[in-house]
C-alpha cells in the first residue's frame, strides 16, 4: 500500500480464531453471529443472534495472523478497553463507523493490499488515525473471514458495543430525558437484507429502537451489518419472546402502537405522530400476524396509487417513520 510503511509479520495458521458467543434475551448484534466461525469457501455459516454483553476487560492480545499476511502498525493505543468475545464486520460503511464511534473497539483490520484506489487510501487515512491493527490480506483469505466475497476488501475483528440491556432500561432513559419515544416493530421481517434495511432507516430517522420476536424474525449477522451500513452498530435491536406482550407493556407505559395495513379506514398521513408511538410492520405480502394486528390500538394504510399493491417492508419503515420525523419538526 503506497505510503504505508509494513512490517513483516509471522506466519501461523491460516485462520483468526473467533470465539463464540451467547444470544442474551433482548438484544440483537450489529456483528456476526456466535457460531461465525468463518467456514472454507462453499460450506454454509450460521445465521444471526442477539446481541452479546459483557464486561469491558483489557484489550487482548493481538491474535495470530492468517498466512502470508503481513500487518502494519498505526498508533499504538495500549489504553483501550474492549468487551469480549470477538465479533466479525466487513466492507467499507460497516467497518468505517465502527473506526469512527468506537475505534477502541476495533482490535484489528484486514485489507487486501491489491486495492490502491482512492476509496482504499481514505479508508486507511481513518483507520491509522484511530490507531487501529491493520494486517495486509489478499481477496481469498478475507472471504474466509467473512464468509463471502462481499467484503471490499475490508474486514476487521471487533468487540461488541455495550449498550442498553434490555427496553425497558431504553424506555425509562427516555422518559428521564424527557424524550417522546418513536419505536420501530417488525413482524415477520426475515430477510437479513430487509432487516439491514430497516435498522438504517429507523437510525436515519432518529428511532430509538427496532423490536422483533424471537421466533419470527432474522437475527443480526454480518450481512445485516454490511446492509445496514453502520446503523446496525447505532441503532438498538431488541428480539423479544412474546411480540403481542410487549406491545400491551408498551401500551401502559402510554405508547400508541400503530399497526400498518392495507384494508385500513385511514392512513399514516392522517394520525397524530408527534405523540409516544411504536409503529407495526409486517413482512411483505403476509402482513402482521393475527394476534400482533389485533393488539395495536389503530390501523393506517400507506397510499397506493400505482399497479402494485404493497412496498417492501424497509420501504413502508422509511415512510412512516419519515411522516413522524416530519410531525415532529413542524
Amino acid at each position: 500500500m503506497a505510503g504505508v510503511g509494513a512490517s513483516r509479520g509471522t506466519t501461523v495458521a491460516t485462520r483468526v480464531p473467533l470465539s463464540p458467543t451467547l444470544s442474551p434475551e433482548g438484544r440483537g448484534s450489529s456483528e456476526a453471529g456466535p457460531d461465525f466461525l468463518p467456514p472454507p469457501l462453499g460450506e454454509g455459516r450460521g445465521g444471526g443472534t442477539a446481541r452479546h454483553h459483557s464486561f469491558l476487560t483489557r484489550a487482548p492480545l493481538p491474535s495470530p495472523l492468517p498466512k502470508g499476511a503481513r500487518e502494519l502498525r498505526s498508533r499504538p493505543s495500549d489504553n483501550q478497553f474492549v468487551s469480549s468475545s470477538p465479533k466479525i464486520l466487513f466492507g467499507f460503511h460497516a467497518v468505517g463507523v465502527r473506526i469512527k464511534t468506537a475505534p477502541a473497539s476495533v482490535l484489528e483490520v484486514f485489507f487486501d493490499a491489491s486495492r490502491r484506489d482512492a476509496r482504499m487510501r481514505q479508508f486507511m487515512d481513518r483507520a491509522r488515525e484511530g490507531g487501529v491493527r491493520l494486517v495486509e490480506s489478499d481477496g481469498l483469505r478475507l472471504s474466509k473471514l467473512c464468509g463471502g466475497h462481499g467484503h471490499q476488501g475490508v474486514v476487521a475483528r471487533v468487540q461488541p458495543l455495550v449498550q442498553a440491556t434490555s427496553l425497558d432500561e431504553l424506555l425509562e432513559k427516555l422518559e428521564a430525558e424527557g424524550t417522546v419515544p418513536l419505536l420501530l416493530v417488525l413482524d415477520g421481517v426475515t430477510d437479513p437484507h430487509n432487516l439491514g434495511a430497516c435498522l438504517r432507516v429507523a437510525d436515519g430517522a432518529g428511532a430509538h429502537a427496532v423490536i422483533a420476536p424471537k421466533d419470527h424474525a432474522a437475527g443480526i449477522n454480518a450481512t445485516v451489518a454490511k446492509v445496514a451500513s453502520g446503523a446496525a452498530e447505532t441503532m438498538p435491536y431488541f428480539m423479544v419472546t412474546n411480540l403481542a406482550r410487549t406491545l400491551n407493556e408498551l401500551k401502559e407505559r402510554s405508547i400508541w402502537c400503530v399497526g400498518t395495513s392495507d384494508d385500513a379506514p385511514k392512513t399514516i398521513y392522517d394520525i397524530d405522530l408527534k405523540i409516544p408511538t411504536a409503529l407495526v410492520l409486517g413482512a411483505e405480502g403476509e402482513g402482521m400476524r393475527q394476534l400482533t394486528r389485533k393488539t395495536c390500538d389503530e390501523l393506517v394504510a400507506i397510499p397506493m396509487h400505482g399497479a402494485v399493491e404493497s412496498l417492501n417492508v424497509s420501504v413502508a419503515s422509511g415512510v412512516c417513520l419519515y411522516e413522524a420525523l416530519r410531525q415532529r419538526r413542524v
